[in-house]
């Protein structure tokens, strides 16, 4: 890929990470934002679950798991459409999950480019399984929080840390929605979650704090 010369510049070897991308995309915004463009706060604070997901706490009764990923947003900021719902369970108990959820009806359909599959469920629904042997998983799993739906999903910071991993454009949009909306006592575990797992992703993280913030702010004007 040939890189825009103000992108070459800071990517030298040709090569455009996510996590270089993300950088990229903060300065533009911290240049460019302005006050007046943020949504009403009362929707900001608003927490929903219209989009219908299967209920898999019966099916995993007795599994650690988790919901991650654009489904587990709708627990700290506002729902958003997504087309699938993923979950987070320990690798090790990949083989138990799996033959579960075939037992009640759900279809492998494919491996994930990370490690996991994918389900289909009796109703169509998509369900992504990611096997996960994070450092910080069992102590995720064992304080999961729950969504407005009563489903269980990743506290806010190990869902920060995954969503920074995964650097894509529409995850540092929640990142900095998130977190815009989270309290001072959240941010406080959030920084010191990233600081012992990411330690290379602090200065991002500030970054999405301050642009976060300063929509709230803007909105708040308004």
């Amino acid at each position: 890929m040939i890189l825009p010369p103000a992108i070459a510049a800071i990517a030298p070897d040709g090569r455009l990470t996510p996590v270089l991308a993300r950088r990229i995309l903060l300065d533009i915004a911290r240049r460019r934002i302005q006050p007046g463009t943020g949504s009403a706060p009362e929707f900001l604070r608003r927490r929903t679950a219209m989009n219908p997901w299967p209920d898999l706490q019966p099916v995993l009764a007795g599994i650690p798991w988790a919901v991650v990923g654009a489904v587990a947003t709708r627990a700290y900021m506002p729902e958003r459409a997504t087309k699938d719902m993923d979950i987070l369970v320990r690798r090790r108990d990949g083989d138990e999950v799996q033959a579960r959820l075939h037992a009640a009806g759900y279809k492998v359909v494919s491996r994930l480019a990370v490690p996991g599959f994918l389900v289909r469920a009796p109703d169509g629904a998509e369900i992504d399984v990611i096997l996960g042997s994070y450092p910080w998983l069992n102590e995720a799993l064992a304080h999961v929080r729950q969504d407005p739906a009563g489903y269980p999903v990743l506290d806010l910071p190990y869902l920060v840390i995954m969503k920074l991993a995964a650097s894509r454009l529409q995850d540092t949009a929640d990142l900095s929605r998130m977190l815009g909306l989270a309290s001072d006592a959240e941010l406080a575990r959030v920084r010191a979650a990233v600081a012992r797992y990411a330690p290379d992703d602090l200065a991002d993280l500030e970054s999405l704090i301050y642009l976060g913030r300063y929509e709230m702010q803007s909105s708040a004007a308004d």
